[in-house]
């Protein structure tokens, strides 16, 4: 990894080990981590620890988000609210890869339910590590960023 990154993360109670772990594997590679937990045996709500990485990447005390709930689905959904935040789920080094590239994802999710420790670790790894391509994706990516605008205007 030749990049180090300030990094928020978060999970529900269905992660906490897959969450510690990966925390372990960032620190190891050089980043740093802000953990928004959740602790052993606390039951939490996705949506409150998606809003926690979600608004510390919007005040800009962290560079990047990783996000792990039972599916990755939920707390996807839920980062995804908050202004600012281009979230993802992925399932693979491929998908991670890709959400930087082509969607400049500042947060990746994924489920302790559908992947181990390792392969979040990996896939965290890919994310981390990918560029944003720029070109002709900036202008897509600004088409996701007004679609905010739209329903700030229409409510």
């Amino acid at each position: 990894m030749t990049n180090t990154f300030s990094i928020a993360v978060a999970s529900d109670h269905a992660a906490v080990p897959e969450r510690q772990a990966l925390i372990e594997h960032l620190r190891a590679a050089g980043h740093t981590v802000t953990d928004f937990g959740s602790a052993p045996g606390e039951s939490v709500d996705y949506p409150d620890q998606a809003a926690l990485v979600g608004r510390a990447i919007v005040a800009g005390e962290a560079d990047r988000g990783i996000l792990i709930c039972g599916t990755g689905l939920g707390i996807c959904m839920a980062a995804n609210k908050v202004d600012g935040i281009r979230a993802a789920t992925v399932h693979d080094a491929f998908t991670a890869e890709m959400c930087r590239r082509h969607n400049d994802a500042n947060v990746v999710c994924m489920g302790a339910r559908v992947h181990a420790a390792a392969a979040i670790c990996r896939m965290a790894d890919v994310f981390l590590e990918a560029p944003f391509d720029e070109g002709r994706h900036t202008g897509r990516v600004g088409k996701i960023m007004a679609l905010e605008q739209d329903a700030h205007v229409a409510s």
